[in-house]
């Protein structure tokens, strides 16, 4: 430590006696600002407010990385590297905190927090990131400035938080700025002002309240004025409504748009593909899986697909009941464990099955436990709250269920969960989270194996340590098809988060490739700019409401 030592005084020294411009008194009140961290969670409010999907994912990652480092930083670190801090007897007084600290001068905890917040917002978003990160910096700079941290301290708090950061990837995986990639169609027509589009608002689905005091529908209406909007309460029949819709948007020569969760969407992405129409997402519900996969995390995305008349056509997933049980499942053993392109003749021969108690599914299908776990959340949630009702459902599904006895393409097994994604999910090996293309033909197969000892408790481990690619009661899958048989003992299912009853002894899941054409804009958009033109409009509705 000699030399460093050396060092960092002599690097102290010359902050201390030069006379940066502009820098009193910003330096000193962007270091009082940031304690205890409310700098940050100012920012992470500003971000959540004027951003949208993609800011909130951004400063919720930012606080979580925040207080990551500072448990390490003032918890761990500090307690077992002690440092003096720096002699002040240089700094000029006009320069110096009002309240000393008193702890370890290493690391800097100002700079651990700063480098974890910017680090954390770049992570989701690098357009973000470049914003906070000045900020961070000369944060983290101030803590040299005002004389109270060495150089290395500042260096070694940058590191920290920046490794904090980026340890939250292995739990919570970073989803891409570049949205999933899927073949280009034509086919859809561009809607200025959405002439010819007719959107479903389910209300049930997630939050009726839109940003700045709006209703969705509101929003949507002040987006796209020409466009008819149907609004869904809990006392009307959503399937009767969006019906209704899709014959309109059939008559008009548009399109069906569907404002709500990722239930709602599969409803109406079923009912499009039938129809031939195009699908319009307005992400409207609480997780909105499909839309932020195919690219449209706002509705001003969709709002700008459909004037413009970009889209994509994307796979749709389906189970397809098998008359016959097991003897239907003969000859499903070539499809297990199918990487490539064999097998998907196979896939073909549904086709006839269509609309034969043929159930769709946009992002994923699950048996096992999970449907009993979301039975259960929803019978609590509008007590305790959808998170909560999640984590109360969980622990008495881990402490009560037992594991399922099914044939997987021919084959016995003793599952506790199977999940199939409509498509490849990342990371591998974890738990997915999202797909990096739409239209690959694959069904993602993954299972926890209900033969392993102690299979729950091991699966819970791996999870919260976050090494469940490595574990060896959780296997994974790609293929073309997917046969199961013995379903005999269960009654429900759960498509895209909504569970189903269903009697079927038989399902083949397979895909219907490009079946599905959707909105996205041919370009990413900037978030930023898109909120403010939003925001723009919304004051100059309000100026007309108050002139009246």
């Amino acid at each position: 430590m000699g030399p460093i030592s050396d060092i960092d005084r002599q690097l102290f020294a010359r902050v201390a006696a030069s006379r940066l411009r502009g820098a009193h008194p910003l330096l000193p009140r962007l270091s009082r600002a940031a304690d205890h961290g409310k700098l940050w969670f100012g920012a992470a409010a500003v971000l959540g407010i004027a951003g949208g999907r993609t800011a909130r994912r951004a400063a919720l990652r930012g606080v979580g990385s925040l207080a990551a480092a500072s448990l390490a930083s003032n918890m761990v670190v500090k307690w077992t590297v002690e440092r003096r801090r720096p002699v002040m007897d240089a700094v000029p007084l006009v320069r110096r905190l009002r309240r000393q600290p008193w702890t370890s001068s290493f690391p800097s905890g100002h700079s651990a927090s700063a480098a974890a917040f910017a680090t954390g917002v770049a992570i989701e978003s690098s357009r973000y990131g470049t914003l906070v990160a000045p900020l961070a910096a000369a944060v983290a700079a101030s803590r040299v400035y005002v004389g109270v941290h060495y150089p290395s301290d500042v260096v070694a708090g940058v590191a920290l938080g920046a490794g904090a950061a980026a340890l939250t990837c292995r739990w919570w995986p970073p989803r891409p700025e570049v949205p999933a990639q899927a073949r280009p169609r034509v086919s859809a027509p561009a809607m200025p002002k959405g002439e010819g589009l007719v959107v479903v608002v389910n209300h049930g689905a997630g939050n009726a309240a839109a940003a700045g005091g709006f209703t969705d529908a509101e929003q949507l209406q002040l987006l796209l004025p020409a466009a008819e909007i149907v609004e869904c309460g809990p006392d009307d029949d959503f399937m009767a409504l969006l019906g209704q819709a899709a014959h309109r948007a059939t008559e008009r020569a548009g399109a069906l748009g569907i404002c709500g969760g990722d239930g709602s969407v599969n409803a109406a992405a079923a009912l499009a593909a039938e129809r031939g129409l195009p699908l319009a997402v307005f992400p409207g519900g609480t997780l909105d899986h499909f839309a932020l996969d195919i690219g449209v995390p706002n509705f001003e995305d969709t709002a700008h697909a459909v004037t413009e008349g970009d889209a994509i056509a994307v796979d749709l997933a389906r189970a397809t009941p098998l008359a016959g049980g097991a003897e239907g499942a003969e000859g499903a053993e070539g499809a297990e464990g199918a990487e490539g392109a064999e097998g998907a003749e196979g896939a073909e021969g549904a086709e006839g099955a269509e609309g034969d108690g043929t159930s769709h599914f946009v992002n994923t299908f699950s048996l096992g436990f999970y449907p009993e776990l979301v039975r259960i959340r929803e019978s609590l949630q509008d007590r305790l709250g959808k998170w909560p009702a999640a984590a109360v459902a969980l622990g008495r599904v881990l402490r009560t269920a037992t594991p399922m006895e099914i044939e997987v393409n021919g084959h016995p097994r003793r599952l506790w969960v199977l999940f199939v994604g409509n498509g490849g999910y990342s990371p591998e090996g974890f738990a997915p989270a999202y797909r990096q293309q739409l239209d690959d033909g694959l069904l993602d197969v993954r299972a926890i194996d209900g033969d392993q000892p102690l299979a729950r408790t091991r699966l819970l481990f791996s999870a919260l340590t976050g090494t469940l690619g490595r574990s060896r009661v959780y296997t994974t899958r790609r293929m073309r098809q997917l046969r199961l048989t013995g379903l005999h003992a269960l009654d429900t299912r759960a498509y895209d988060g909504e569970v189903a009853a269903e009697p079927a002894e038989a399902l083949l899941i397979d895909k219907r490739p490009g079946a599905l054409t959707v909105y996205r804009p041919a370009q990413p958009q900037n978030e930023l700019l898109q909120r403010a033109r939003t925001a723009a409009a919304k004051a100059k509705w309000w100026r007309a409401v108050l002139r009246k």
